[in-house]
């Protein structure tokens, strides 16, 4: 699976523990999160979850989104502070469930947190979907994350991604608009800031 993989798409027990605390803000909203081994961008918040935040438009008012391989939390514990959705955040990372359910505490949000393995404990329909998707894991499983996701989504509703060009971008818009509405909002340094609308 490769060492990257081990580190933070499955429940690796072997990787050491080593938390601190990181200082974020995001469009003049401050955030403290608690990282460790084992979670994606532990260092601080990665350019492509930044500007996958800084770009994303809620058009309704309230409603449902899921954070889709959360992580530590970043995506859906902004969105909990600057708008009324009701947030679910998925991974299948048990240290990132962990995390992301302190870091919610910390940031003072109700979030629902909770494991899954793809969307295999995902039950409800939402507005919006939100995601950095881990594209090491293989196509494959990138695939099936975004495909799937339009048997999660309410009428009219978004998938909001972020990718790098160097990982496919350009050819996964083309496999996408297969099968939906894409809007590419936005390239900055390479990343890619896509909007998914379903039928």
């Amino acid at each position: 699976m490769g060492e990257i993989m081990s580190h933070y798409f499955e429940n690796d027990e072997k990787v050491e523990s080593n938390e601190h605390q990181i200082n974020v803000r995001i469009k003049n909203v401050d955030l403290k999160f608690i990282v460790d081994n084992g979670v994606f961008s532990k260092k601080g918040l990665d350019f492509g979850t930044r500007t996958l935040l800084e770009n994303i438009v809620l058009e309704k008012k309230d409603g449902d989104i899921l954070d889709f391989g959360c992580g530590y939390g970043p995506i859906g514990i902004y969105l909990a502070k600057i708008s009324n959705f009701k947030i679910d955040m998925v991974d299948i990372n048990r240290r990132a469930i962990l995390l992301a359910k302190r870091n919610a505490k910390i940031n003072d949000v109700s979030v629902n947190v909770f494991e899954s393995n793809i969307y295999s404990n995902v039950v409800k329909k939402y507005d919006y979907i939100v995601t950095n998707p881990p594209i090491r894991v293989g196509k494959k499983i990138l695939y099936d994350i975004l495909f799937e996701a339009n048997q999660h989504l309410k009428e009219k509703g978004q998938l909001w991604l972020v990718i790098n060009k160097d990982q496919g971008a350009k050819s996964l818009v083309k496999t996408l608009a297969n099968c939906y509405e894409v809007k590419i909002v936005v390239k900055n340094k390479g990343f890619y800031i896509i909007c998914i609308t379903t039928d």
